[in-house]
């Protein structure tokens, strides 16, 4: 269990890493749509190739941060029920759901989807819009982004089993960090009772 606790590690290393660089292209997205709209309003002109590269960074953001997401349990679960369950039995629903649902749409997914891809690049497709895009750049992205959420899915399994054998604390714990606002209000606090005192 060792070898797959380190394994899990580098899985969410790795996923840290990815959602870290990937917030940029939230950034990037909307900087070409600002500029898109002052081109069109000032210049009356516009680019369908501006339109897509906004859409492929948006798809890029989404689909390569779905294991930072599953990393950080921020995905969308329902717990109107399992809320009320002792912490073992949520653990046992989060394996039941990992190995019959999560890990099985992800493979085929992939199973589609590298085809899907690989079919694109060697056709060279361009988007049916004037002025569009080469597609593969967006439809590599479905495999990758897949990929990371498998392999997260597969760290998250190994972290439940982990705790269910009593070698690791809980997974689902979220350690919350306060925020940089938080920090500072803090800060200008400890300053004004300083202040006070002296």
């Amino acid at each position: 269990m060792r070898g797959l606790l380190k394994f899990s590690n580098a899985v969410d290393w790795l996923n840290a890493q990815v959602g870290r660089w990937v917030i940029w292209l939230i950034l990037g997205s909307t900087v070409i749509s600002g500029v898109n709209a002052l081109v069109r309003k000032i210049f009356n002109m516009s680019s369908n190739a501006y339109l897509e590269v906004q859409w492929y960074l948006f798809a890029a953001a989404f689909l390569l941060a779905a294991g930072y997401t599953l990393l950080h349990g921020e995905h969308v679960k329902i717990d109107v029920i399992s809320s009320r369950l002792e912490k073992r039995k949520q653990i046992w629903i989060d394996i039941f759901g990992f190995v019959f649902f999560l890990l099985p749409v992800c493979l085929v997914i992939l199973y589609y989807g590298i085809p899907f891809f690989l079919q694109g690049f060697r056709s060279g497709e361009v988007s049916s819009n004037a002025g569009g895009l080469i597609r593969w750049p967006v439809y590599i992205l479905m495999p990758i982004g897949f990929g990371l959420l498998l392999l997260q899915g597969f760290s998250e399994l190994i972290k439940r089993i982990a705790y269910l054998q009593g070698l690791i604390s809980d997974p689902t714990q979220k350690i919350v960090a306060k925020t940089p606002e938080e920090e500072l209000a803090e800060e200008l606090r400890r300053q004004a009772e300083a202040q006070g005192r002296i």
